[in-house]
């Protein structure tokens, strides 16, 4: 019996739910990037970026590519660029909700009761 599609799509989203893999995903969605070249930008140890990294292609989100010592990755799918960009509209959206209602709270507190 096949896996049903919720079932895949949570399981897909677990693989998102890294913030290391969410900064990967996002430099690759740019370009192609040498782990060389992550490095620096994610902050993490190399065991780290491999670990992630070696996540990200068991759910072929990325492909690696070796160039002499250098291992470069890239994105399977240009559509995961996408995903993180409507991902990053979504949250704008709540976020200023929220500033929104920030803002009314602080005016309230702020006003002597009637």
């Amino acid at each position: 019996m096949s896996t049903p599609l919720y079932q895949l799509k949570a399981e897909f989203f677990k693989t998102l739910g890294h913030p290391v893999r969410i900064r990967v995903l996002e430099l690759l969605s740019v370009r192609e990037h040498a782990v060389s070249e992550m490095l620096p930008q994610l902050g993490v140890e190399p065991a780290h970026l491999s670990q992630q990294l070696a996540v990200l292609r068991r759910a072929n989100l990325v492909v690696a590519r070796r160039e002499g010592a250098a291992v470069h990755y890239s994105l399977t799918d240009p559509r995961v660029a996408e995903l993180l960009a409507v991902a990053r509209a979504i949250l704008s959206g709540v976020l200023a909700g929220q500033a929104e209602l920030l803002a009314d709270l602080r005016a309230a507190t702020s006003e002597p009761p009637s």
